[in-house]
């Protein structure tokens, strides 16, 4: 789950507003004293009698400047909500009829919608975002994105739901894929991999002396998503030999695909995978659970 100091980080990026020279006055902030701030660098013009603080984030900062909200993909990355590709250009949020926008930089994806914040808001509303980011993004990082909110905590179950109900008919089947379990988008794609080969996958599975695991695949089978971040260095490469010996003790074979080669190599890790889980299983492996079968025409669980 998130920390208390991510979770901060959001409300402060989605409450994030402009100042207009009303709200400024209103403030105790004359036109003067407003020019002054700006001479001095305290203040930023965005355009049209629009201001912000200086220390606003550079990504609202040019969603302002242009007349729109940091939206979809751009606003969730912002938040810390794992995307794949992260765009070259913002996706931004733009109310329909607005005029005397200045000219968009190339790249920029404009989403013309109406939006439920108030009109100084420099963030699109959450849910409204993650729905845009589905219509944006293949079905794979749809989900792995729609997981990685959840399981921050960013959105709830009703949320979930929320965003389903405003999205076309042909999208409810993703709803279905969503674990929120999921601690990273390597996770995720590697669950939907291991499921779209027919395997029976358990997640975030507790072994005796040997800890949780992210995946045990057909009761045998531990695959762990390393990233740099968790298992770089010799400490963690020593936790991480001790934990596959004591599995390798109960009957596990262990396989640790890198993050980065799910994220840039799918095919490659796919290929690996359906040649390891296609195989026979070692006879000495445990079993976890009931018994079953694969049928090698399908490649399907039969049970």
């Amino acid at each position: 789950m998130a920390t208390a100091q991510t979770h901060d980080a959001a409300r402060r990026i989605l409450a994030t507003t402009f100042l207009s020279l009303t709200a400024l006055a209103e403030l105790g902030l004359g036109r003067h004293r407003v020019q002054c701030l700006v001479a001095d660098g305290e203040l930023l013009r965005l355009r049209n009698g629009r201001y912000v603080r200086r220390d606003l984030d550079a990504d609202l900062l040019a969603a302002g400047r242009l007349g729109g909200r940091l939206d979809c993909v751009s606003l969730l990355s912002a938040l810390g909500v794992f995307v794949r590709h992260k765009p070259a250009g913002l996706h931004l949020q733009f109310t329909p009829g607005t005029t005397r926008l200045p000219p968009r930089p190339t790249g920029v994806k404009a989403h013309w919608r109406h939006s439920t914040r108030e009109r100084a808001a420099l963030a699109a509303d959450l849910t409204e975002a993650m729905t845009q980011a589905c219509r944006c993004l293949a079905v794979r990082d749809a989900v792995a994105t729609l997981d990685s909110a959840w399981h921050l905590g960013l959105v709830d179950e009703p949320e979930i739901a929320e965003i389903f109900a405003r999205l076309p008919h042909r999208y409810g089947s993703l709803r279905q894929l969503l674990d929120r379990r999921s601690e990273s988008g390597a996770e995720t794609l590697m669950r939907l991999l291991l499921r779209g080969l027919g395997c029976r996958v358990d997640v975030q599975v507790e072994l005796a002396g040997v800890g949780r695991v992210d995946f045990v695949v057909d009761g045998w089978l531990i695959v762990e998503c390393d990233s740099k971040a968790f298992h770089e260095g010799w400490p963690a490469q020593k936790r991480d030999r001790r934990r596959d010996l004591a599995a390798a003790a109960l009957g596990y074979t262990t396989v640790r695909p890198l993050a980065e080669a799910i994220y840039y190599r799918y095919d490659e890790v796919l290929a690996t995978m359906k040649a390891i889980v296609g195989r026979p299983r070692p006879q000495n492996s445990t079993r976890l659970g009931r018994a079953e079968r694969r049928s090698p025409a399908s490649g399907r669980v039969s049970r």
